[in-house]
């Protein structure tokens, strides 16, 4: 299992993932950051992205916050 940095930013105008310079992960998502929607949607993008299954991803950091660490296997 490898943990990644990611920053999200909910509300964009559409879904994309960028990789800044630092090797961490920004994920724009058109998601609202209610009922847990935006999480959904960022382990969603995360799946297709990595091309492993959702269940397999876990967020082990930032539950509630725009910062997370993600947990997703090699």
């Amino acid at each position: 299992m490898r943990r990644i940095n990611l920053r999200v930013i909910p509300r964009a105008k559409q879904n994309k993932i960028t990789v800044d310079d630092d090797g961490g992960y920004r994920i724009h998502i058109t998601a609202a950051p209610v009922d847990n929607a935006a999480n959904v949607a960022v382990i969603r993008m995360l799946a297709e992205y990595f091309d492993v299954p959702k269940s397999q991803i876990k967020i082990v950091r930032g539950d509630t916050s725009r910062t997370k660490v993600i947990e997703i296997p090699d």
